[in-house]
Formats: structure tokens, C-alpha cells, sequence
């Protein structure tokens, strides 16, 4: 299947990768792919960054990235929020309102794990928030949760449910994500609900990099229609 984009990926400004902004947009533009998404961790996850970061974000020029790179690159900018106890998140609504897109995740730094109702009940507070688009890595199993109400309320609510690449490392700090993925792909299939496979970069080598998630897609049989990453367009209309 084609594969024209990274929308998780993050700069020095985490404050645990390993590449400037500038950077990782080149590598991007080398490896050809239409779209990279800048998605640095918001202020709660420990070595990032101010507030200020992000709601500063409208002085970066998407379009001179473009052009400084070949022209065939767009760029988004945007962050990962840390999901907090109650299903809070570590930005404004009025800095989300600046960003291009916006992803949220469990982080064990920002949110100690707790029952499966409680890791379900605040994902579907977050699915209600009409600034957040991607429910990033929902696999971990630190943090379990009901898949099936996670996909109906996903669907629901028209957000995107991510298939982290870097979860499927066996180097990855999360637990048993294999098998929750298959589980998250499999009602995903039943009710129709899109995925985006990201690469959750934290270096330029790692952007794109989806082969594990892709090869999972092919074991499964899920069906290309569901998997955002073969068109702009397509994502584009989550992000509206």
C-alpha cells in the first residue's frame, strides 16, 4: 500500500530526541513522503517545553519549509498532549486552537496507571474534545482498556486511533502492544473506524519507518480504505 506520511514525530524539544525541526523536515523531503507532522510532547512530560513553544507555533512558515526542500513536503506543527487523571491535558483550549493537529497519549511520567474504567472513561473524554484528532498509542498495556467502547467512541466522535510502529519494537517500554493492537484492529475493522500507522520518530532515521505496523495491517487483512496514511486528502478531512 502507499505510504505518503508521518503525522508523530519529535524534535530536541521533547527533551529526549534527537533532531532540530529543520532536520527532521529534511529528512522527510529526502525520503519523498507528502506530509510530516512536528508533534512535540506538551509541557507536563518531564524535559519539554513551555507553553509559549506551542502557542508560538503560528511564526514557523510552513510553506518556506516546502519550498527550502524541494516544494513536495508539507509541513504540520502541532503536539502530542500528555493525558491527565480525569481525562484533562496539558495544554489550553486556546493553544490547541494554533496548532495544525493535535495528538493525546498515556504516559506513565504524567499518569500513573489505574483500572480499565478509569483508562477508558478520561480516553473518552478526550474523543469528546473537538481540538484533539489522533488517540495516540492506545496499545500499551500498562494502561488497559476497553477497545471496543474506544472504537465506537472514536468513531463517533470522527477521530483517528494511531498503530504506533515503535510499539511494535521489542525494545519498546510498553507492554504486550502486539496483542492489543490486533485486538484495537480487529473492531476497528467491525465498525468501520480509520488508524494511522506513525513512526513516533525521536530521530530523523526513524521518520516513516512503519514496517511493523504495516506488516501487521497485511496479517490481519485490514483493508487499505481504513488506513489514512495512502492519501493527504483523507487525513485532511479528519483535521477540519
Amino acid at each position: 500500500m502507499k505510504d505518503v506520511m508521518d503525522t508523530h514525530t519529535h524534535t530536541i524539544v521533547s527533551g529526549h530526541a534527537y533532531n532540530t525541526m529543520t532536520e527532521m523536515m529534511q529528512a522527510a523531503a529526502e525520503k519523498g513522503l507528502e506530509l510530516l507532522a512536528i508533534t512535540d510532547h506538551a509541557p507536563k512530560m518531564p524535559g519539554s517545553t513551555h507553553p509559549f513553544y506551542f502557542s508560538n507555533s503560528s511564526m514557523i512558515d510552513r510553506d518556506y519549509y516546502t519550498k527550502k526542500f524541494g516544494g513536495k513536503t508539507r509541513y504540520l506543527i502541532g503536539s502530542e498532549l500528555n493525558i491527565l487523571p480525569g481525562g484533562n491535558i496539558d495544554l489550553s483550549e486556546e493553544t490547541l486552537k494554533k496548532l495544525d493537529i493535535v495528538l493525546a497519549s498515556l504516559h506513565t511520567p504524567c499518569y500513573k496507571p489505574a483500572t480499565k474504567e478509569e483508562h477508558t472513561h478520561d480516553y473518552l473524554r478526550i474523543l469528546e474534545n473537538p481540538l484533539i484528532h489522533i488517540i495516540a498509542h492506545p496499545d500499551d498495556g500498562r494502561y488497559p482498556v476497553d477497545f471496543e467502547v474506544l472504537v465506537k467512541a472514536a468513531k463517533a466522535n470522527h477521530k483517528i486511533l494511531e498503530l504506533n510502529n515503535h510499539s511494535l519494537d521489542p525494545l519498546c517500554t510498553r507492554e504486550n502492544a502486539r496483542e492489543h493492537d490486533i485486538c484495537m484492529l480487529k473492531f476497528c475493522m467491525e465498525y468501520q473506524q480509520p488508524i494511522i500507522i506513525n513512526s513516533d520518530a525521536h530521530i530523523e532515521t526513524e521518520i516513516g519507518n512503519h514496517a511493523r505496523g504495516w506488516q501487521l495491517i497485511e496479517e490481519l487483512g485490514f483493508p487499505e480504505e481504513l488506513v489514512l496514511n495512502t492519501s493527504v486528502e483523507k487525513l485532511l478531512n479528519y483535521l477540519s
